[in-house]
């Protein structure tokens, strides 16, 4: 605080942990003190009361209702270890005693420092009467009367005040299909239910954009951009694809396609099931060689990192850990790569309505490395890059690398009378809008209102999800799974089977109060949903049960393709299959690649012809990018699980950063085969011309495979970009170049990319992402 905040006359800080207990009997209490709210040779236990200096500066910060506090959840756990019968209620706040002179000013600084109001607030001080909360009975889900008569000026409004991530035209055409074929006036909630299966974040609605004027600007540097687009064109006409419309999502397989066709990708594994990148993966496992699945995801939480640092980063992890798990395989190693503007700024120049960098980048990584480490992770690689483009919205991914013997692993179809299991977590109000809200710019105002975006992550849950599906007597009785990432039930059920019949009363909560709609849109990240045939479904809720895990029936797979939701014994969304398939209103846009400047000079720092060579060598070597970022990656385990092969830093000093990671194959006996994963990316060079940043991304991360031994003919890509959102035809212009850049690369490399993740990452106010780059792996 003295060294951020600039409080010369601050003396010391005092930190207590404190719990409000209720439900529980005084022996139980007396033992819980003891055991495990406090440890004896460490902590001091204040009961009732502290002394203070009527002086001291004391404040206290709790989160908002409905967060997902861990300490407090843990707590409980463990209490009802001691007394099964008891069910106490537990809340958790921390106590902050600041001793000094400070003035009022400077008090209200450290109060805005400390809590981040998007997560959390500030805490009564005096003994609360009762611990339970009062929550109001929720009112009917309301039909939005008149809707099919509006006008397109009230149409607009509607997508203003509701605030819809949907576009109008979009509610245009729902207002159609709902006049032309249902006849009848739309439920809130399934207009929530659309803006959520149809939000970027679900659908890529960016990457399915129709692109009707592509042009390039005049200039020598733009001439193997254009050569690069001539060959994309040629592989749609070899493609028997030159009808199809072309659209960025087109630009990014046309290379994956072509190798596809000339039999270079006979390792792909292919099914309805594509939540993870996955290849087949012959395995040494005691000396006998077996056919395995190997997946890969990488996931970005910008936006939720962006307005609640530690919390966005943990669910980053989490989120690309859900997929592949979905695809029932084990995770076993993962990378962060992470981007910001300069974290040395003094607080005091932060953007007002912003979170300061050096926040963003301290809790962020906190938030990663926790989740990691309670969830069992390796983290094999680390690494921050900076730029200023990165003020506009900081940059989280997290990739992840997983396995599965392919035996225990069946990819089916959901077919009628099939059930749905929810498994995991239970929902609550802090998962509503995280598709819709991850790709909206933010302001000032805003941060005050996302906080139900951004959740706080219960590794512990996801833990036992993963111990539960490396069981093969459970994996094989799976037929479709899906994760609840983003948009709750309505899209990880809904995305299951064409005809779904959903029970909204019988899906597990926080706590009283939620209505239909909340419940049918509110994502987390520890749950899962998977279908079984009718007959195992007894036995499939008999090994969560094993598990501690919550496990129930929801829905049944129908004959009739329409996704149905009831609440209340009332239908409250019935939607035909056909139209949610739409994903929406066609949108159209005209592109312009423009020329990057002749050279990029500029756009590195300290590096400049005008200096010397002693002046330049020094100005590269105290620049951030090349700062040694040891105790950044010491903040995370690389050791978990004994299978990593290379160690973060290595070398006779223990000092020499790995380019890639590695780890040997999770089997139960012994291996000699491993993983290798490695990234690339230059912000500077992707911001001066993301063609050229995307192509040398690819090389360098290639380039890294290959320098620690890996087999090239056994690379596959997986990309992730990072733009801001798209409005006038040159932004259009910088992910069709970053495409164009990577398609060259891995035509010219014969190696493709089998998945990705697109993230139009919005920005805050007016301010734009410079960075325009695509992240590769």
């Amino acid at each position: 605080m003295k060294q951020n905040l600039n409080l010369k006359g601050l003396e010391s800080v005092r930190i207590l942990h404190r719990y409000d207990i209720e439900n529980i009997s005084e022996e139980t209490y007396q033992r819980a003190v003891s055991r495990i709210l406090s440890e004896a040779p460490v902590d001091d236990v204040y009961e009732e009361t502290v002394e203070l200096d009527p002086a001291d500066f004391v404040f206290a910060v709790e989160y908002l209702p409905g967060q997902y506090d861990q300490r407090a959840d843990s707590a409980i756990q463990c209490i009802q270890i001691l007394a099964a019968q008891e069910e106490p209620k537990v809340n958790y706040a921390k106590v902050y005693i600041l001793k000094g002179e400070l003035s009022e000013e400077e008090k209200q600084a450290v109060k805005n420092y400390c809590i981040n109001t998007v997560d959390s607030r500030e805490a009564i001080l005096t003994k609360p009467e009762t611990l339970a909360m009062e929550y109001g009975v929720p009112a009917d889900v309301a039909i939005i009367d008149g809707f099919c008569a509006k006008s397109e000026a009230e149409i607009e409004a509607m997508v203003k005040d509701m605030g819809l991530a949907m576009s109008k035209a979009d509610l245009l055409h729902t207002q159609k299909y709902f006049r032309d074929s249902e006849h009848r006036d739309p439920s809130i909630t399934e207009i929530r239910v659309l803006d959520t299966y149809w939000s970027d974040h679900c659908r890529h609605t960016t990457f399915g954009t129709v692109l009707e004027n592509v042009e390039f600007e005049d200039g020598k540097l733009l001439n193997p951009v254009k050569a690069s687009y001539e060959d994309y064109l040629e592989s749609r006409k070899v493609l028997g694809r030159e009808n199809k419309p072309l659209c960025l999502m087109d630009v990014a397989l046309a290379a994956m396609r072509r190798l596809k066709a000339e039999g270079k990708l006979a390792d792909l594994e292919e099914s309805n099931e594509i939540n993870a990148c996955s290849i087949v993966l012959p395995v040494d496992v005691d000396g006998e060689e077996q056919e395995w699945l190997l997946m890969f995801k990488n996931e970005t939480h910008n936006h939720p990192t962006e307005i609640e640092p530690f919390g966005g980063a943990a669910t980053c992890l989490g989120g690309a850990i859900r997929d592949p798990l979905s695809g029932r395989s084990y995770v076993y190693q993962a990378m962060r790569i992470t981007g910001g503007a300069d974290p040395t700024v003094p607080v005091k120049d932060t953007i007002p309505g912003k979170l300061p960098q050096r926040k963003l980048a301290t809790q962020a990584a906190k938030g990663y490395s926790s989740y990691g480490n309670q969830i069992g992770l390796a983290t094999g690689y680390v690494q921050e890059v900076y730029h200023p483009g990165f003020m506009a919205k900081h940059m989280e991914l997290g990739a992840v690398i997983a396995a599965a013997p392919r035996a225990n692993v069946v990819r089916g179809d959901a077919e009628p009378t099939d059930v749905v299991i929810l498994l995991g977590g239970s929902t609550g109000r802090d998962g509503c809008g995280g598709a819709t809200g991850s790709s909206k710019a933010h302001t000032e105002e805003s941060i005050h209102t996302c906080g139900a975006e951004v959740q706080k992550g219960n590794a512990p849950t996801e833990r036992k999800i993963q111990r539960l599906f490396r069981n093969p007597d459970v994996s094989r009785l799976i037929k479709v799974c899906n994760d609840f990432g983003a948009g709750g039930v309505c899209v990880a059920i809904g995305e299951l089977a064409d005809g779904l019949d959903i029970q909204l009363d019988l899906v597990p909560k926080k706590y009283a109060g939620l209505d239909g709609t909340e419940l049918a849109i509110s994502e987390s990240q520890e749950r899962m949903a998977v279908v079984v045939a009718k007959e195992d479904a007894d036995k499939f809720l008999a090994f969560a049960a094993e598990e501690n895990l919550n496990a129930v029936q929801v829905a049944v797979v129908t004959e009739e393709p329409r996704l149905v939701m009831h609440w209340r014994d009332k239908i409250i969304v019935n939607l035909s299959r056909e139209f949610i398939g739409t994903n929406g209103a066609p949108s159209y846009a005209d592109v312009k690649v423009t020329c990057p400047a002749d050279k990029m000079d500029a756009m590195i720092p300290e590096q400049n012809a005008d200096k010397s060579f002693k002046e330049q060598v020094l100005g590269i070597m105290s620049d951030l990018q090349v700062a040694s970022q040891k105790g950044l990656v010491e903040m995370f385990d690389s050791s978990i699980g004994a299978s990593t092969v290379l160690m973060p830093y290595g070398g006779k000093h223990q000092l020499t950063p790995i380019q890639t990671m590695a780890a040997k194959i999770p089997v139960a006996g012994e291996t000699k085969t491993a993983s290798l994963m490695a990234c690339g990316y230059d912000p500077y060079v992707s911001s001066w011309s993301p063609y050229h940043g995307s192509m040398y991304a690819v090389m360098e991360s290639v380039s890294r495979i290959v320098a620690a031994g890996g087999d090239y003919h056994k690379i596959h890509f997986t990309f992730q970009e990072y733009f801001e959102r798209m409005g006038a035809k040159e932004s259009w212009g910088k992910p069709l170049a970053a495409l164009l850049g990577a398609h060259r690369a891995q035509r010219e490399l014969e190696l493709a990319s089998i998945g990705g993740k697109d993230s139009m990452s919005g920005s805050f106010g007016a301010m734009q992402p410079g960075c325009g780059c695509c992240q590769d792996r």
